[in-house]
Protein backbone atom coordinates (compact mmCIF):
# COMPACT_ATOMS: atom_id res chain seq x y z
CA UNK A 1 0.00 0.00 0.00
CA UNK A 2 1.21 3.25 -0.97
CA UNK A 3 2.33 6.28 1.46
CA UNK A 4 0.57 9.48 1.63
CA UNK A 5 3.85 11.34 0.63
CA UNK A 6 4.19 10.25 -2.53
CA UNK A 7 4.63 13.45 -5.46
CA UNK A 8 2.68 11.91 -8.27
CA UNK A 9 3.22 12.41 -11.70
CA UNK A 10 7.07 13.32 -11.12
CA UNK A 11 9.61 10.61 -10.45
CA UNK A 12 13.42 11.67 -9.04
CA UNK A 13 15.49 13.55 -11.54
CA UNK A 14 12.85 15.15 -13.96
CA UNK A 15 13.38 17.62 -15.91
CA UNK A 16 11.34 20.79 -15.58
CA UNK A 17 7.93 21.12 -17.69
CA UNK A 18 9.38 22.87 -20.71
CA UNK A 19 7.79 26.71 -21.91
CA UNK A 20 4.88 26.64 -24.10
CA UNK A 21 6.95 26.50 -27.64
CA UNK A 22 4.52 29.86 -28.60
CA UNK A 23 6.25 32.05 -25.48
CA UNK A 24 8.55 34.97 -27.25
CA UNK A 25 9.99 36.44 -24.06
CA UNK A 26 10.28 40.26 -24.01
CA UNK A 27 12.64 42.09 -26.57
CA UNK A 28 15.81 43.42 -24.72
CA UNK A 29 18.99 45.32 -24.62
CA UNK A 30 22.27 44.94 -23.62
CA UNK A 31 23.89 47.46 -21.88
CA UNK A 32 27.47 48.30 -20.41
CA UNK A 33 28.63 50.06 -17.52
CA UNK A 34 32.37 50.95 -16.19
CA UNK A 35 32.73 52.06 -12.33
CA UNK A 36 36.29 53.85 -11.86
CA UNK A 37 37.85 50.53 -10.94
CA UNK A 38 37.56 49.41 -14.24
CA UNK A 39 34.82 46.79 -13.64
CA UNK A 40 32.82 46.07 -16.55
CA UNK A 41 29.08 45.98 -15.89
CA UNK A 42 26.72 44.61 -18.53
CA UNK A 43 22.70 44.02 -17.74
CA UNK A 44 19.91 43.18 -19.71
CA UNK A 45 17.26 45.09 -19.68
CA UNK A 46 13.40 45.53 -21.86
CA UNK A 47 13.94 47.22 -25.06
CA UNK A 48 11.59 49.77 -25.13
CA UNK A 49 13.09 51.47 -21.45
CA UNK A 50 15.51 54.17 -21.48
CA UNK A 51 18.31 52.70 -19.57
CA UNK A 52 19.58 54.37 -16.56
CA UNK A 53 22.43 56.78 -16.23
CA UNK A 54 24.05 55.47 -13.21
CA UNK A 55 24.29 51.83 -11.89
CA UNK A 56 25.76 50.50 -8.85
CA UNK A 57 28.62 48.60 -9.54
CA UNK A 58 28.18 45.27 -7.68
CA UNK A 59 31.69 44.58 -7.27
CA UNK A 60 33.04 47.91 -5.68
CA UNK A 61 29.81 49.62 -4.89
CA UNK A 62 30.99 52.28 -6.56
CA UNK A 63 28.53 54.35 -9.59
CA UNK A 64 29.33 53.30 -12.66
CA UNK A 65 28.75 54.85 -16.11
CA UNK A 66 27.83 54.32 -19.63
CA UNK A 67 30.92 56.10 -21.01
CA UNK A 68 33.96 53.73 -20.41
CA UNK A 69 36.72 56.65 -20.72
CA UNK A 70 34.86 58.62 -18.45
CA UNK A 71 33.28 56.90 -15.63
CA UNK A 72 31.80 58.51 -12.46
CA UNK A 73 33.35 59.26 -9.20
CA UNK A 74 32.64 58.71 -6.00
CA UNK A 75 29.49 59.66 -4.37
CA UNK A 76 30.11 62.29 -2.04
CA UNK A 77 28.41 61.46 1.35
CA UNK A 78 26.70 64.14 3.30
CA UNK A 79 28.44 64.94 6.42
CA UNK A 80 26.63 63.59 9.38
CA UNK A 81 24.11 66.09 11.50
CA UNK A 82 22.71 66.30 14.61
CA UNK A 83 19.04 66.85 15.39
CA UNK A 84 19.96 69.97 16.74
CA UNK A 85 21.38 71.01 13.13
CA UNK A 86 18.33 70.09 11.65
CA UNK A 87 16.29 72.36 14.28
CA UNK A 88 18.72 74.98 13.46
CA UNK A 89 18.48 75.03 9.88
CA UNK A 90 14.54 75.42 10.32
CA UNK A 91 14.34 77.95 12.99
CA UNK A 92 16.12 81.24 13.82
CA UNK A 93 17.68 81.75 16.93
CA UNK A 94 14.94 84.60 17.83
CA UNK A 95 12.22 82.00 16.67
CA UNK A 96 13.89 79.57 19.19
CA UNK A 97 13.75 81.44 22.00
CA UNK A 98 10.04 82.49 21.76
CA UNK A 99 9.21 78.52 21.32
CA UNK A 100 11.64 77.79 24.54
CA UNK A 101 9.21 80.75 26.61
CA UNK A 102 6.21 79.61 25.27
CA UNK A 103 6.84 76.25 26.81
CA UNK A 104 8.31 77.19 30.16
CA UNK A 105 5.46 79.37 30.58
CA UNK A 106 3.22 76.52 29.80
CA UNK A 107 5.08 74.31 32.27
CA UNK A 108 4.90 76.80 35.11
CA UNK A 109 1.32 77.03 34.33
CA UNK A 110 0.71 73.40 34.74
CA UNK A 111 2.82 73.28 38.17
CA UNK A 112 0.89 75.93 39.58
CA UNK A 113 3.40 78.65 39.54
Amino acid sequence: MPSGNIIRGARVGSAPVRPDERHQPAPRQDVTYWCRNDHRINIRIAADVAPPPLWDCPRCGLPAGQDEQNPPGRVRAEPYKSHLAYVKERRTAEEGEALLNEALAALRRRRGE
